[in-house]
């Protein structure tokens, strides 16, 4: 195992997930996990991520002291690389000017097993503002950018070594082979991370955790719950119990997918609820992004436990709760302060009474796909593109209406068919309409209109962290306009959205 301790960094999911993709099992921890934590883990290695943080700032992130009296492996990674040199004597400073982006890579001679393999110059990803100016003893420069700053550093003896740039996003050439250096040649980890085994042992775990009890399993028609519901029957069959929940914010034909695909040809006991109009009606008037997802979590709860209710011998309650919604749940930086607030990590249980399932809470957003693939899943429920759990809410800025999410709904389905008429749709991480609270002047036929503009996004990305957006063919984003502004009366303008994230989000709400 690979303990990751993470300072902060955008990338730290991704670091973990380059570590499992060569078969070695890693866990994302705080940056100040206490060295017991630590022993009991026994990992074979550490590494140390990136961070916002300077290593000069009052009260700037440390790891637990006498981490490195561990004798472990230990990698750091731009922050990382700052801290592990800033601890050991070096000296890191305040560069005039920073390194943001693509930044070309020179690798010294004999540069040791860390570069092992690979070729003199390479370009990498870099983004930081401190860079380490004189090097802790032991230490040996490895490798260098074109402004003489140090790219790389290491102490084989000890087994310490440091990257000023990503190795773990896919801007970095060779990324993949210095984080297998650094796994097999330098930690000699085992491979112990098998996906197949992991599915067994779930539906073992599960069959152990539940005894003879049933189990009710929120049903979204995504890709993580219906993972869930299908791992959880394998394992405790007709004892499932799904409720599927409309809130009037699907997709088009979500309903009529979930109930043939889960309920007809998989056997899944399915209770579908139509709860549009009190969803609407708790909307009515509301502009503000969290307040919406506020409503709607409430009022899910709600219908939910209504549901339950209604049930006998149910004594566990099953999410699609994944390791980035765990991770992101955890503080950074203590105990009173959390990145992120999600809806499936704690809060229903407690209201419920009932024993909480996570069977994929290790798992990223791949694996479960992967794990979908291996029990069965249709590739269309698999790979189809991301959707959030308020559904068309976040993507009408403004007050939502029943109206509006008709419109936007009908525009959707245009949009997501004319991309995959075009053969485009599986080459995109995800692609969707946005309302704009926004009308425009415009002519059809001999008559003047007044009516929204609809905005279309379609990015490219690994994993949902960056992403670029995607370079639409003009004569696709020409058909797509034209036919979602003949066959849609209310909208008469549709406008494509060129910005990548960062600075912007994928969703726009």
């Amino acid at each position: 195992m690979i303990l990751v301790l993470d300072f902060g960094s955008q990338y730290t999911q991704l670091i973990a997930r380059r570590v499992r993709e060569e078969g070695v099992s890693c866990e994302i921890h705080p940056f100040s996990l206490p060295l017991e934590a630590i022993r009991e883990r026994a990992p074979s290695g550490l590494i140390l991520s990136g961070g916002p943080s300077s290593v000069f700032a009052d009260g700037g992130p440390r790891p637990a002291e006498g981490i490195l009296d561990l004798g472990l492996p230990v990698l750091g990674i731009c922050y990382g690389l700052q801290v592990l040199a800033h601890l050991l004597g070096g000296r890191v400073e305040r560069v005039a000017q920073g390194e943001y982006g693509r930044t070309r890579i020179h690798a010294a001679p004999g540069s040791g097993p860390l570069l092992a393999g690979l070729p003199e110059h390479f370009a990498a990803w870099m983004s930081h503002g401190d860079s380490v100016t004189a090097l802790p003893e032991g230490f040996a420069i490895l490798a260098t950018t074109a402004d003489g700053i140090v790219a790389a550093a290491g102490d084989d003896v000890r087994r310490r070594y440091g990257l000023q740039f990503h190795p773990e996003v896919a801007h970095t050439e060779f990324g993949p082979d210095i984080l297998r250096n650094f796994l097999f040649g330098i930690c000699r980890a085992p491979v112990d991370w098998d996906l197949g085994d992991f599915h067994r042992n779930a539906v073992e775990r599960i069959r152990e955790q539940v005894g003879g009890g049933g189990v009710l399993c929120a049903l979204s028609g995504g890709v993580d719950s219906s993972v869930v519901a299908c791992l959880v029957h394998e394992a405790v069959g007709d004892r499932l119990t799904c409720v599927f929940v409309d809130h009037g914010l699907l997709r088009s034909g979500e309903v009529q997918d979930v109930m043939r695909i889960l309920g007809d040809r998989f056997g899944l006991r399915i209770r579908q609820v139509d709860a549009a109009d009190r969803f609407l009606a708790r909307l009515a008037g509301v502009s503000d992004p969290e307040e919406k997802r506020k409503r709607i979590g409430e009022e899910f709860i709600r219908v939910f436990e209504e549901e339950a209710r209604t049930l006998e011998g149910v004594s566990h309650l099953a999410q699609g709760t994944l390791y980035p919604d765990v991770i992101e749940s955890i503080s950074v930086a203590g105990p009173s302060v959390k990145i992120k607030t999600h809806h499936n990590v704690g809060g229903l249980p407690e209201r419920m009474d009932l024993k909480l399932v996570e069977p994929v809470r290790e798992l990223f957003k791949d694996e479960v796909r992967e794990l979908g693939r291996r029990l069965g899943l249709p590739g269309h429920v698999i790979e189809r593109h991301p959707f959030p759990g308020p559904g068309l809410a976040v993507r009408i800025p403004g007050p939502v209406t029943r109206e509006a999410a008709d419109l936007l709904r009908e525009a959707d389905r245009i949009y997501l068919e004319e991309l995959r008429t075009a053969g485009l749709y599986d080459t995109i991480w995800q692609a969707f309409a946005v309302l704009l609270p926004v009308r425009t002047v415009g002519v059809m036929g001999d008559s003047r209109t007044y009516g929204h503009v609809l905005a279309l996004r379609a990015v490219t990305s690994v994993d949902g962290m960056t992403a670029d957006w995607f370079p639409m063919p003009p004569d696709v984003l020409g058909r797509i306009s034209s036919r979602l502004v003949n066959a849609l009366p209310g909208i008469n303008r549709v406008v494509y959205d060129i910005t990548s994230k960062p600075p912007a989000t994928i969703e726009w709400e």
